[in-house]
């Protein structure tokens, strides 16, 4: 149980860690050592089909896909990178201390039982993708969207500003 909880701290910190930093690659980098985190929290939930989709397209795919996007797009100074970390620091400031009171307020709240309850194994791979992992299923094609949208937005932006 300590493992786990220590798992789900060090998920909010790199989430954290990832919306407040200002450099594009570190926040790319810091999504991929998230998405790392939530695979070893979905083994330890013992979901591996779950945790193998979440490294091989979160941290393997999307990463790959942040960065080379990051790398097509125009070099910025130190000083913008300084304007940009300090602007984006006061816009979201308040993030970190939210966070800290809604954790809190569920912690006294609500009585978080995080066992599982135990399922009779399943050995047909189509069965568990379409039948138990649905929402697994859905949210990696969230993600896969979301990273594919923010590629066309940069791009946009990009082809835009060139015009």
């Amino acid at each position: 149980m300590t493992f786990f909880v220590l798992i789900l701290s060090a998920l909010l910190l790199v989430a954290l860690a990832t919306a407040l930093v200002a450099d594009l690659l570190v926040a790319a980098i810091w999504l991929a050592l998230l998405s790392v985190l939530t695979t070893i929290a979905m083994f330890y939930l013992n979901s591996p089909l779950a945790a193998v989709f979440e490294l091989s397209i979160c941290a393997g795919l999307i990463t790959v896909i942040f960065i080379s996007t990051i790398s097509l797009t125009r070099l910025t100074s130190n000083q913008e990178k300084k304007t940009a970390a300090r602007t984006r620091l006061k816009k979201y400031i308040w993030l970190p201390m939210v966070m800290l009171v809604i954790g809190i307020a569920l912690y006294l709240t609500l009585d978080i039982n995080l066992t599982l309850p135990l399922l009779t194994p399943e050995t047909d791979v189509r069965k568990v993708i379409w039948n138990l992992r649905q929402f697994d299923l859905l949210g990696m094609l969230i993600i896969l969207l979301v990273g594919v949208f923010g590629v066309v937005v940069l791009f946009k932006e990009k082809f835009n500003n060139e015009r």
